[in-house]
């Protein structure tokens, strides 16, 4: 079982002067002890869940970049991209040259966005939930064809493409990794089992992880696609009050449904002293 992190917490007692020194230990942390990729949430206030939205929050992109220059081994993405934030054209574009600067460590998360507060305050489109799904999809269909290099004319129901020229293309072939995130079964599920490489749940319960799982697997038999193509990710908090053995028990019974990717999140922003239990987690995690 592989580990990876998501940093999705910027408020320090010293923020926000000292949100870049903290976020580049972070991500130097996380390459050195082995972690598979650092995430950032795409928001842009802070969600409910973790804290107010006048805590301090960062543009994902532009917070990766940062990170791909701060680091050399670990993976980056964003988990996940709120579809209806960026035109399709320009989104495969930002992950393809975070690919290429990082020397192909880029993911594409991606799902159908879910914030309408911060999209309102912020004056960003957030269409009704049903189109939300239909741009996701032509998004996921832009994707693949910007990635194949074929800059031949895309017409869809809400975008058309005259010339979706990609060059330079990404360094990971065929493409950077795409990741869906959510897990609705009607429509999340099947869009992960025809277009990505890994869904992304929220957890729970090992019972509702397995439950989406088997909707994942019927989702694939009805495309054609092989169930063990995709990899099987998960949100699961760090908890630096718990023992290294008691998490690695509670990530072995995941891992027995099939889960093969951790994504760390935590209470409250990270902090330097997390890493000597994290690099342990990591290590007896591998062993999984």
């Amino acid at each position: 079982m592989r580990l990876s992190l998501s940093i999705a917490d910027f408020t320090w007692p010293d923020s926000p002067a000292q949100i870049g020194p903290r976020v580049d230990r972070i991500a130097r942390a996380a390459d050195q002890v082995g972690l598979d990729t650092v995430f950032v949430m795409d928001h842009l206030f802070q969600i409910g869940s973790n804290g107010p939205p006048e805590n301090d929050m960062l543009e994902a992109y532009a917070a990766l970049g940062y990170i791909a220059g701060r680091t050399e081994r670990v993976r980056i993405g964003a988990l996940v991209t709120a579809v209806s934030y960026r035109d399709p054209g320009l989104l495969i574009k930002s992950v393809t040259t975070l690919d290429v600067l990082s020397g192909g460590r880029a993911w594409l998360g991606i799902g159908a966005a879910w914030n309408a507060d911060e999209s309102v305050s912020l004056g960003l489109s957030f269409p009704p939930t049903s189109e939300r799904y239909e741009r996701l999809e032509e998004t996921l269909q832009i994707a693949k064809q910007m990635w194949e290099g074929s800059d031949r004319p895309f017409e869809g129901k809400h975008y058309t493409l005259t010339r979706p020229l990609n060059v330079p293309n990404s360094l990971t072939r065929p493409h950077p990794p795409i990741m869906i995130g959510g897990q609705g079964e009607r429509k999340t599920l099947r869009l992960v089992a025809q277009y990505a490489d890994a869904c992304n749940l929220f957890g729970g319960s090992v019972e509702n992880v397995a439950t989406k799982l088997d909707v994942l697997r019927g989702h694939c038999e009805s495309v054609g696609r092989p169930y063990e193509d995709i990899e099987k990710t998960m949100v699961e908090y760090f908890h630096p009050d718990k023992s290294v053995a008691e998490q690695v028990d509670s990530f072995g019974r995941y891992a027995e449904i099939g889960i093969e990717h951790i994504v760390l999140g935590r209470s409250g922003a990270f902090v330097d002293e997390d890493f000597e239990a994290i690099s342990e987690l990591v290590t007896a995690a591998a062993a999984l």
